[in-house]
């Protein structure tokens, strides 16, 4: 059956390929993301798909603007079947250097976006009597990992506020799921990577850890593989609470749940080549 669905951060890479492939199973698509050229295009491959789509570009920390979007969709469709968080940025630097003003974008677009957005479609999902809320975590938000501090304590934010509130929808019939990747063979880790400036004491090690992550992106899950599996979580009727992309990314999982701490750590720094 068509569903009507929500997407935050749909003008690239994943968002953009699970809005495709939801158009082409018939569904519709509402969504936004401030890049307007992305959301343009977007909006012509979806009507040569075919289909009723509402595309408008925005700033997730537009507040204001999130609640006039969801009273445009709500008129259009009626009602919203399923709300993707997709919208995030990176953060990587050593924490000593961290620019925390750039913190605070980060925190407040990664977490505060996510929140808005499923506040903002909460009660019309209430008052229908169910629907689903998912949210783009990732590894890092049960695992963390060096340099990307800033980035891990967004993720972790996600992580815990998506837990809570499914306490609270759960009585209404609202369904909410974290989709947790690691690598995904996209320009996302490529556009936040930058070395530390010339002696810096993290300059060396961070390379290191750069030059480790580009080798995994190499193998990663390609961005329609990725797509395919938010689909999948997407159309489930029960989704579980933590979903991976890769065999990889649930073993990490695995490990970090039940190993000491000392063990994890030495699995972590040998296998991103940054032990000292």
């Amino acid at each position: 059956m068509a569903q009507t669905i929500v997407i935050t951060g749909l003008a690239d890479g994943m968002g953009r390929d699970v809005a495709k492939l939801l158009a082409q199973s018939g569904d519709s698509i509402a969504g936004f993301d401030m890049d307007e050229a992305g959301i343009n295009s977007l909006r012509e491959e979806l009507k040569a798909i075919g289909g009723d789509h509402l595309l408008t570009t925005m700033d997730i920390t537009d507040r204001p603007g999130i609640l006039k979007f969801r009273d445009q969709v709500l008129q259009k469709y009626g009602k919203v079947d399923i709300v993707l968080s997709n919208v995030g940025i990176g953060f990587f630097d050593p924490f000593e250097e961290v620019n925390l003003e750039k913190a605070l974008k980060c925190l407040e677009i990664n977490v505060i976006g996510c929140a808005a957005i499923f506040q903002a479609f909460i009660p019309s999902l209430r008052k229908q009597g169910g629907g689903k809320l998912i949210a783009m975590s990732s590894l890092v938000g049960q695992i963390p990992f060096p340099f990307e501090s800033i980035y891990t304590a967004s993720k972790f934010a996600i992580e815990g506020m998506v837990d809570a509130l499914r306490l609270e929808v759960a009585p209404f019939g609202i369904r909410v799921a974290l989709i947790e990747p690691a690598q995904v063979s996209t320009k996302f880790a490529a556009k936040i990577h930058h070395l530390p400036p010339e002696g810096s004491p993290y300059r060396e090690r961070a390379k290191r850890f750069i030059d480790k992550d580009n080798e995994l992106v190499k193998t990663a899950p390609t961005p329609i593989q990725g797509a395919q599996i938010i689909v999948k979580v997407l159309k489930s009727d029960k989704p579980r609470l933590h979903n991976q992309m890769a065999f990889r990314d649930s073993f990490f999982m695995m490990i970090n749940k039940w190993l000491p701490v000392s063990v994890r750590d030495n699995i972590l720094v040998n296998f991103m080549d940054i032990k000292v």
